[in-house]
């Protein structure tokens, strides 16, 4: 007679019990437990996954709005240091507005000794929440998203100024807020740079 080898149980488990006898087992208690547990790794995970999510948005909007406003400094330094260009015979000046919000510069580009070309005058202003830039075909957005500019003008003593032909440094604050925000917690986040530009041609 045939049979089972020594010592392994005909149900082949390790104490020798049946599926039916192991199934009576599990309680109700035993499952609300599991489902428990399992509720408390799920939660877990999900704010963990929120937690990330929000740490990424705030990130992004963080170096979004460092990086307009970087970009639109760069841009109105160097026409602000290229103010006056091929001017100095003429006497004619640099700058013919000088506001808090409202910079006005004028550059000879083609050396005829007269601005009349639409891009040798360029407007920089704030309107509203967004900086535009003018060469005469209307001001066109170079960011938006921003909540403040200021331009603060100095003379070649290093005095304040108002006097737009006086002017020889320029310093300007911009300020700005991420224009893509994808969440209430990075709405708020912004940047402010400030920079100081001396007129390379007065």
């Amino acid at each position: 007679m045939s049979g089972p080898p020594c010592g392994q149980s005909e149900s082949l488990d390790v104490d020798g019990r049946t599926r039916a006898a192991h199934a009576a087992r599990v309680t109700l208690a035993d499952l609300l437990a599991s489902v428990s547990v399992l509720a408390l790794l799920v939660g877990a995970m999900l704010v963990t996954l929120e937690q990330g999510h929000q740490a990424w948005a705030v990130g992004a909007a963080r170096v979004e709005a460092q990086q307009s406003a970087r970009a639109a400094l760069t841009w109105l330094a160097s026409e602000v240091r290229a103010a006056g260009e091929g001017m100095s015979a003429t006497g004619h000046a640099a700058i013919s507005v000088a506001e808090p919000t409202r910079l006005v510069l004028h550059v000879d580009k083609n050396h005829d000794g007269v601005i009349a070309v639409a891009s040798e005058t360029i407007v920089w202003r704030l309107d509203k929440d967004i900086l535009r830039r003018d060469t005469g075909g209307g001001g066109q957005p170079v960011i938006n998203g921003v909540r403040a500019l200021a331009f603060a003008y100095f003379d070649a003593a290093g005095a304040p100024t108002t006097a737009p032909a006086a002017v020889r440094t320029v310093r300007v604050t911009l300020s700005t807020r991420a224009d893509h925000a994808r969440s209430t917690p990075s709405a708020g986040l912004g940047a402010s740079l400030t920079t100081e530009i001396r007129l390379r041609n007065r």
